[in-house]
């Protein structure tokens, strides 16, 4: 077997369920050349040296024509929106997130995320007292994916009589990145499109009202701040609230399935976790890097020669990085393919790291802590009802599509 063909068959739907043997092969060849111009980076050392170099750009405009777009497609390619500052490089991505983490968290707002326990508690409390008398539920649909963009909505100030619109939007921009392969790909395109612009639209119009008259949400915040940074355009405030809705919602909708699915296979840490909360944390920070939300980083490209694992990759060049094959790397982390709560010195690459480390990893710490510590503790006797679930088309946002739990009953 060809090297350019392992590439391939790690992309291929039927890995997805299981990639981790393909990421210890690819791991033989730390720097990956496939074809003339991509080169596959799948070792810890070698990803968190190149995620730190500042000579590595997140900017698409530096892209070589159909360097990185051979293998798969760009989930932006058909927004009515300018990129977001998750793919800009310094100096109008450090400024713009700057501006963004300025109403979200520390130095600032230190409490932001802090102080939306309670409401995600109720928001979790709430999904799981809508499985009523049911025995049987399919998790994502039920659960993972309607508690982050419900989550998102309170912290944008979407109003509740909106919050449906909104969710509507959001399935159908999800549906857009893991397109069904039965489904028309001229449609599946077309109502993406149509839903991130009724998105944007109904996001400007909710600007323009919160610059008027703001509240207390985050959506007010970027609107209104003024700093040494200046202040946000309204295309700037509208690019960045789409980003904490897509980049936000489909990761934590990943890592609270893949948590759960994870937990399942592995019951007596279930069991451990049901009776003691206090071990969310660290099993969440297990977990992120076990079953990463994320498993690559597709684009990423050389702004200059870059020496690294024996391997010149050259100026121009495209670069993916593949995290969830560092975060089972044997020369990190021990026994790698073991999920291990209480394992130490975890310093994975769940979130990413260096400047364009996620920055809204607080949030979604918390709200997968508290997502799986209650289902944990509510659902008596869970169970899957198939292994493996059936999965998504997308190899970088790696989750169940389906997660069926059959159970005996709600605890109080």
């Amino acid at each position: 077997m060809t090297q350019d063909t392992l590439l391939r068959r790690i992309l291929d739907h039927s890995a997805r369920a299981d990639p981790y043997p393909l990421y210890a092969e690819l791991r033989r060849t730390p720097v990956l050349r496939d074809g003339d111009d991509l080169f596959v980076v799948s070792t810890y050392w070698e990803i968190k040296g190149l995620l730190h170099d500042p000579r590595i750009s997140s900017d698409a405009r530096n892209l070589s024509p159909g360097a990185a777009g051979t293998l798969l497609q760009e989930e932006e390619e058909d927004s009515p929106l300018p990129p977001a500052f998750l793919r800009l490089d310094p100096p109008e991505h450090d400024r713009l997130r700057r501006m963004t983490m300025r109403p979200f968290g520390p130095p600032e707002t230190p409490r932001r995320v802090h102080d939306m326990r309670g409401e995600l508690t109720r928001i979790v409390s709430g999904l799981i007292d809508d499985f009523g008398d049911r025995r049987r539920v399919d998790l994502v649909d039920d659960f993972s994916y309607p508690f982050p963009v419900t989550v998102i909505c309170r912290l944008l100030g979407v109003p509740r009589e909106d919050e449906a619109r909104f969710h509507t939007w959001a399935d159908t921009i999800a549906a857009g990145l893991d397109p069904d392969p039965g489904q028309d790909p001229g449609e599946s395109r077309r109502a993406t499109r149509q839903a991130r612009t009724d998105l944007g639209l109904y996001l400007a119009g909710l600007i323009d009202e919160r610059g008027g008259a703001p509240g207390d949400d985050m959506l007010s915040a970027l609107v209104t701040q003024h700093g040494a940074d200046g202040r946000m355009t309204r295309t700037e405030v509208l690019s960045t609230a789409a980003l904490l809705l897509i980049a936000g919602h489909e990761t934590t909708v990943n890592l609270i399935t893949n948590g759960m699915l994870t937990l399942l296979r592995n019951p007596g840490v279930l069991e451990r976790l049901r009776t003691d909360p206090g071990l969310a944390a660290p099993l969440v920070e297990e977990l992120l890097r076990f079953e990463p939300p994320v498993q690559l980083l597709p684009q990423r490209t050389t702004l200059a020669d870059i020496d690294i694992g024996g391997t010149t990759i050259p100026r121009g060049a495209a670069v993916w990085l593949v995290l969830a094959s560092g975060n089972r790397d044997p020369k990190r982390f021990a026994d790698p393919d073991r999920f291990d709560p209480d394992r130490r010195d975890n310093q994975h690459l769940g979130f990413g790291s260096g400047i364009h480390n996620c920055f809204g990893a607080p949030l979604a710490r918390l709200e997968a802590q508290l997502a799986l510590t209650e289902l944990a503790r509510r659902l008596d006797n869970p169970r899957l009802v198939a292994d493996p679930p059936p999965y998504r088309q997308n190899a970088v946002l790696r989750g169940p599509r389906h997660l069926e739990v059959a159970f005996d009953g709600l605890r109080a």
